[in-house]
């Protein structure tokens, strides 16, 4: 029996995941051009994000957009936990998040928010010296934690307002993950400090067991999306909210479990068949928080292997999906603002589209690629040591990718 599983037993994730030849690059693009395109609706029009009523409220396509990007974030970011000393791994999660967020609240304060009050208000009087002004912004904002969303009270007569009350809205609303991204930053370079990813693996799925079990808990009690379970404040990081934290922590942890256990987790078209019946069985009947998420992480892994090598090669060397993330809220928020939904929402994603690339692409030429030249430099504190040439998991692309 055994020789007979040795003999047919399908590759595994170890065996057919190369760092040099993988579509992680090309799924976080569409995972970013989802939010893109999820966003439209609200932003533009007004309404729920795409795909809310298909799914009868389960989620939408924006949020699968975010627990992908945990999920493969979860993936890499354990590879690089593993290969470097806690100082360095924290000095490569510097340099690939935090250049191109300031850039980007920069950009958003003292470029998108001046041209609003213009446009609402014919001038700038109020603009500099209101409490919550561009200047408040960026400071505030500076850590990734995002405790500011409005800028000097702008964009309250936009579509996405008739979600929120009236009041004045988010600039770049989508920067609110950033402060669980880090969390679990975090958590991954403390166990690897401690040595219990290379040592002692089962911790992480015993994490990974533990999280789901409260996943599972709250959707019995909330089953249509994260349950209220209030908010924790953790020093320095700020207030989370724990439902949301427990969610994301989730996605995160089953990419880590797949990398930390790649050599036991067979891959299969059969197996993949399977595991996309059942994410959509659980967007369309529910129970995508505990049976369909879980399935949707083996979906990503499969799909970085399987999907043709032409594909694989798109986003390798050029990462635009941060940027897209990151600037596509600003510009669809004052794409609105003109009524630029007013000939259709497709109309409206393909200008939305053009104005983030048109910031996306120089944000990676000219800030985060500059920036992650400096990933083998020594971090801060830290003697100069020249590393080998050749391309490694953290060297190549992807494992450097953290959004």
């Amino acid at each position: 029996m055994a020789a007979w599983w040795r003999r047919w037993r399908p590759p595994t994730l170890a065996d057919r995941f190369s760092t040099r030849d993988n579509a992680i690059g090309l799924l976080r693009l569409v995972l970013a051009g989802a939010v893109l395109v999820s966003h439209s609706w609200p932003l533009g029009l007004g309404e729920e994000d795409l795909g809310t009523t298909l799914t009868r409220r389960h989620t939408d396509l924006g949020t699968m957009a975010v627990y992908g990007f945990f999920v493969l974030s979860g993936f890499l970011i354990t590879t690089s936990a593993l290969r470097f000393p806690p100082g360095r791994y924290a000095w490569h999660r510097f340099l690939r998040i935090f250049p191109g967020l300031w850039v980007c609240l920069l950009v958003t304060a003292f470029g998108f928010a001046p041209l609003v009050a213009w446009y609402e208000r014919g001038g700038l009087t109020g603009f500099w010296r209101h409490p919550e002004g561009p200047f408040r912004y960026v400071l505030v904002n500076a850590l990734a934690l995002i405790n500011q969303y409005p800028i000097s009270g702008l964009l309250a007569h936009v579509p996405y307002a008739r979600l929120t009350g009236g009041r004045p809205t988010a600039f770049d609303g989508s920067l609110w993950s950033l402060r669980y991204e880090l969390g679990c930053y975090l958590v991954v370079g403390l166990l690897g400090a401690a040595a219990v990813l290379r040592r002692r693996p089962a911790v992480v799925l015993g994490l990974a067991g533990a999280t789901y079990a409260a996943v599972a808990v709250g959707w019995l009690r909330s089953p249509t999306g994260p349950p209220a379970l209030g908010v924790l404040r953790v020093p320095l990081l700020g207030a989370f909210e724990v439902g949301q934290a427990v969610l994301l922590g989730l996605a995160f942890l089953l990419g880590a479990v797949l990398r930390l256990y790649r050599d036991r987790i067979p891959l299969h078209g059969a197996l993949a068949a399977g595991a996309g019946l059942l994410l959509a069985g659980s967007l369309w009947l529910g129970g995508l928080l505990v049976l369909g998420l879980p399935a949707y992480a083996y979906l990503l892994c499969y799909a970085a292997v399987a999907l043709p090598r032409r594909l694989r090669r798109i986003g390798r060397r050029r990462d635009y999906s941060y940027g897209i993330y990151i600037y596509a809220f600003p510009v669809q928020q004052t794409l609105a603002l003109v009524g630029g939904a007013r000939y259709g929402v497709g109309v409206f994603v393909l200008l939305s589209a053009l104005g983030t690339a048109a910031l996306a692409v120089p944000s990676w030429h000219f800030v985060e690629r500059p920036a992650l030249a400096w990933k083998d430099r020594p971090a801060p504190g830290r003697p100069w040591r020249r590393r080998p040439a050749a391309p490694s998991e953290d060297q190549t692309g992807p494992a450097m990718l953290t959004r």
